[in-house]
């Protein structure tokens, strides 16, 4: 069983998600990246609704549509958002195609497409770029692989874990292999727009009238 459907590994994320060093740095830098006048976005492994509280905040205009499998993320996304109207939050577990739920301006995750294997990492992109609208943008604040092993302790000692209590569902991949994916499916202005140790903004966008 995925570690993310047990109740207490959820809450122990959620308890030290605030302390985890720079992460309100990618996080702005992913908001940074939004198109102005975003009128849809999707948050993919929403958790308890973070990251879309704070996309709608800085786009209160849009309908935000968050997805996750935790049960216990769910239950702190619906509790977050509870009298919102302008938030759906559907249970839906990423190792699956993503659901039909029309096109988006706007694609954003936070530390979730890690844990899928690698080949669902790609084919979870290309479902991403088949849901933007044109000019639309995917932004991914993710944990990806360290190049060397030194650099890996490096992370964990400075997010205050060891190679024994860190995240087994954990399946890490390298900065350079997603971007590769990211402009072979068809994205464009593909970067990592931000970076601290194992910690990275990798965002593009999809061809065509940008709302920028």
């Amino acid at each position: 069983m995925n570690e993310w459907m047990q109740h207490d590994h959820a809450l122990s994320y959620l308890s030290a998600a605030d302390k985890i060093p720079h992460r309100m740095e990618g996080e702005h830098t992913l908001l940074e990246i939004l198109p102005q006048g975003v009128r849809r976005v999707l948050d993919l492994g929403c958790g308890d609704g973070r990251l879309l509280a704070l996309v709608l905040e800085a786009q209160p205009q849009a309908v935000g549509i968050g997805i996750d499998f935790s049960p216990t993320m769910l239950q702190g996304a619906r509790e977050r958002f509870a009298g919102t109207a302008n938030v759906t939050i559907i249970e839906h577990d990423l190792d699956r195609p993503l659901p039909e739920i029309g096109r988006f301006d706007a694609v954003v995750s936070s530390f979730a497409i890690h844990h899928c294997d690698h080949e669902r990492k790609r084919d979870l992109y290309k479902e991403v770029f088949q849901r933007l609208e044109p000019g639309g943008v995917f932004c991914n604040l993710e944990h990806v692989a360290s190049p060397t092993q030194k650099l890996h302790l490096r992370f964990l000692s400075a997010i205050g874990y060891t190679p024994a209590s860190e995240d087994p569902s954990n399946k890490l991949l390298d900065v350079e292999t997603q971007l590769g994916w990211l402009r072979s499916i068809g994205f464009e202005d593909v970067d990592c727009y931000w970076k601290w140790l194992e910690l990275a903004v990798l965002a593009g966008s999809k061809p065509g009238n940008s709302k920028q």
